[in-house]
């Protein structure tokens, strides 16, 4: 049966195929249907491939024990590299943040991934994101990367509403650690996404942080 409670032409195995890939973000009926025909014309190598993939994503894949960044090795391997200033810490929303930022090579430093951000309409309080344990990195530096005492806390929040309601938050938190706070410079477009800026752009916020008062 389809969602419209309709009886399916497709064979019984290829409609969930079909549901389930429905049920993606941004995936509608007609791209699920691509998709799901897609794998029932692969060789069976292929699909096995893509299951193996997809069961080793849920098996062994993890937040990081310090940045919560998504990892399959704890420490993650940024928080590990002795090459990467640990006293330097880059606060992002996302991992898909991270990554945007990673492909820029221009930031030395380690991360901390919030997953998520405020949103008191959407019922995300600040108990729901890892704020505590980015504060707990500070105040216990034997929990931060490689065991490193942190002086800088960059706000990386996307310049939309939710995340400058995240970045005042953490501000008014990390204020009474004693520690510098600056934020990400603002050549990003106000309401857009980091996911979304050129790396140049990015390179740019990066490079011209600026300090929060």
């Amino acid at each position: 049966m389809t969602s419209s409670g309709q009886a399916s032409a497709n064979p019984e195995p290829v409609e969930r195929l079909i549901e389930e890939f429905a049920k993606m973000p941004g995936i509608g009926r007609r791209s699920a249907e691509r998709m799901a025909y897609h794998v029932l014309k692969s060789l069976p190598e292929e699909a096995a491939r893509l299951s193996k993939a997809i069961d080793d994503v849920k098996r062994n894949v993890s937040y990081c024990e310090v940045c919560y960044n998504l990892t399959d090795v704890n420490p993650c391997r940024i928080c590990s590299n002795p090459n990467r200033d640990g006293s330097l810490v880059l606060v992002v929303e996302q991992p898909k943040d991270l990554t945007s930022l990673e492909q820029t090579g221009m930031f030395g430093g380690v991360y901390h991934v919030l997953t998520g951000r405020l949103d008191p309409l959407g019922g995300v309080e600040p108990n729901h994101l890892t704020i505590q344990q980015l504060l707990a990195r500070i105040d216990e530096p034997q929990r931060n990367s490689r065991g490193v005492p942190i002086r800088e806390v960059i706000l990386g929040t996307n310049p939309n509403l939710e995340g400058d309601s995240t970045a005042l938050y953490l501000s008014d938190q990390l204020s009474k650690r004693g520690i510098k706070i600056t934020r990400l410079a603002r050549g990003l477009p106000t309401g857009s996404q980091l996911e979304y800026a050129s790396k140049a752009v990015l390179a740019d916020a990066i490079q011209g942080r600026q300090a929060v008062d």
